[in-house]
């Protein structure tokens, strides 16, 4: 009998071996100074002064964390109408999207998702082995057809960002219901709903209704885009309870810290921030969408946003490296997606009023400048 051939170091599974590692986004320039960031998608607003409040409170450091997120759990589910038995918490949405589609896919399966989708959803997929399927986008967002078209016998979970990232597109509650309508039950379906805060009130994708419902719907949240709390690392996902216990069991313990819960905490009851982060988004980035479809003619454009980013697409004499650089020598970072079939386009996170008229004022002088 033969004897394995050995390996002089350890040997990483080959599908992990060919991950790439998730690249966020630059806060500094090429020659090391530091940008105001508009690469990252971060609030603008901060956080409220309560989550400030909450992050100087007298705590100990040294005891750990309610592992389960009890309170905050509880909080969640009195915000949403969610009984707290079906929520669990995360180390942002990210680990709870990891757990999804580790709990649900392997080698020999595929992970089905929109052409232009969040960045980490490949790398999820390759983390287990199972192959990533991209199904084209019709104007640039997710398309319920193509997406129908593209699922095979080895699916086992489709990935939804709604709103989008990096496009800012959404898909209306009709047809999030008609997507999930056209999934054979064994197919999990998770509604990443990172930017649903920046939705206007009355406005709702049907996702937690499903995951209400279905037993194959997962709706995840964060707590680093609306809240303002990134640096905290909160996210948490709800569904059907056999889906709450397999994140549970694959999320790390203690996962959430004290501070993050503390902060969560404080962030769920100040409501009036969130409000007030919604409605001044939803100027600034109408305003800065005006600013830029008056360069049509430069070939400037930028696809229609639910999110606190604009997509602006440079497809005339001025190209998106260009301008990024331009970007950048007057202090701002910017996220340029080349690796995700966008070369022609940049993500602008919509900062202040006056960070955004700069930007585009910017970007104006160099479309004309550029013919």
């Amino acid at each position: 009998m033969a004897k394995p051939i050995m390996a002089d170091r350890p040997t990483p599974k080959p599908w992990i071996d060919a991950i790439h590692p998730y690249v966020p986004g630059k806060a500094k320039s090429a020659d090391g100074r530091e940008l105001i960031k508009l690469s990252a998608n971060e609030n603008p607003l901060g956080c409220s002064p309560a989550v400030i409040d909450a992050l100087a409170s007298a705590h100990s450091p040294a005891l750990y964390p309610d592992p389960d997120a009890k309170e905050l759990r509880a909080a969640i589910g009195a915000l949403h109408g969610i009984d707290p038995a079906r929520i669990v918490c995360g180390t942002g949405s990210g680990e709870l999207l990891h757990g999804a589609v580790q709990a649900f896919a392997g080698t020999e399966d595929e992970v089905l998702f929109s052409r232009y989708s969040f960045s980490l959803y490949p790398l999820l997929a390759h983390k287990v082995g199972a192959e990533p399927v991209l199904a084209e986008a019709k104007d640039y967002g997710a398309d319920v057809d193509a997406l129908l078209a593209a699922l095979s016998e080895r699916t086992r979970v489709v990935l939804l960002d709604n709103p989008n990232n990096p496009i800012g597109s959404w898909l209306d509650a009709s047809e999030v219901a008609r997507l999930h309508a056209g999934l054979r039950p064994d197919i999990l379906l998770v509604v990443d709903q990172a930017y649903a805060e920046f939705l206007a009130p009355d406005i709702d994708d049907g996702g937690m209704a499903l995951a209400a419902r279905h037993d194959n719907v997962l709706v995840t949240r964060t707590f680093s885009k609306a809240y303002g709390i990134a640096g905290e690392r909160v996210g948490w996902a709800t569904g059907a309870p056999a889906l709450v216990d397999m994140l549970n069991r694959l999320r790390g313990a203690f996962n959430v810290t004290g501070g993050g819960q503390r902060a969560a905490l404080a962030a769920i009851e100040d409501q009036d921030f969130v409000r007030a982060t919604q409605e001044t988004n939803a100027q600034v980035r109408t305003r800065f969408a005006d600013r830029i479809a008056n360069l049509g003619n430069h070939g400037l454009s930028v696809v229609p946003s639910e999110a606190n980013f604009s997509l602006v697409l440079f497809e005339g004499a001025l190209r998106a490296e260009a301008a990024m650089g331009a970007l950048a020598d007057a202090g701002y970072a910017v996220r340029h997606l080349p690796s995700q079939g966008l070369p022609h386009a940049l993500r602008i996170t919509i900062g202040t009023q006056a960070q955004m008229d700069e930007v585009a004022a910017i970007l104006q002088r160099e479309a004309e400048a550029a013919g």
